[in-house]
């Protein structure tokens, strides 16, 4: 079932509408996604948040790019999930490109347009030195995309991310998931350090 509800567009503040809908991913969880269309500006988003509490324990996750298939596999990167491709020395944050559910090929082409519009690369602020790396790095974006082996790698310290195991339910042997315990700046980030979940229970009153 879709919901829909009326808000604002974030870029004009004109009228729009939302869909919202409740997803369940095979092998993992219930997402929310939510999708934004502006009549007036013509600007869309398309934003994915976990349907359940942040998980007891965070998740790297390292797929090895093989072959152009790779590219169709489903990936749900949510918006406490950095990027990584060490082949490209390239590293997304946390919160850049927000909750997406889409193709690996699809979070490749959001990074692409991500760096392309960054004022420190492009524009009245960029260099020759900066046009040139932006123009390299781009094609060898492609070329991950085409048929380069690289290495993309998801950590994401609330554990809510997941990237299609197209083997599913037997092992993929060019996937890998690892679950670790967070650390103290990780829950910070999370703002876990400051939840009580012990120490509720009132104290007994005292005998007179």
């Amino acid at each position: 079932q879709v919901l829909q509800f009326n808000t604002n567009c974030p870029e004009c503040n004109a009228p729009a509408s939302t869909n919202m809908k409740v997803v369940q991913i095979p092998h993992f969880k219930e997402v929310i996604i939510m999708a934004t269309n502006c009549d007036s500006c013509g600007h869309r988003t398309n934003e994915v948040k976990s349907g359940g509490a942040i998980e007891p324990q965070g998740t790297r996750i390292t797929l090895r790019i093989t072959d152009p298939s790779d590219m169709t596999r489903d990936i749900l990167k949510s918006e406490t999930c950095s990027v990584e491709i060490p082949e490209l020395e390239f590293e997304l944050g946390m919160g850049a490109l927000g909750g997406k559910f889409t193709t690996l090929e699809g979070l490749l082409k959001d990074i692409r347009d991500l760096v392309e519009k960054n004022p420190f690369t492009l524009g009245d602020s960029s260099t020759p030195s900066r046009t040139g790396k932006l123009q390299e790095f781009i094609g060898k974006l492609q070329e991950v995309k085409g048929k380069a082996q690289a290495h993309f790698i998801m950590d994401d310290p609330a554990g809510n991310s997941y990237l299609q195991n197209v083997y599913a339910p037997e092992e993929d042997p060019e996937l890998s998931v690892q679950r670790y315990e967070r650390s103290f700046e990780q829950n910070e980030e999370l703002g876990l350090n400051d939840m009580r979940t012990e120490g509720y229970e009132p104290e007994p009153a005292p005998r007179r």
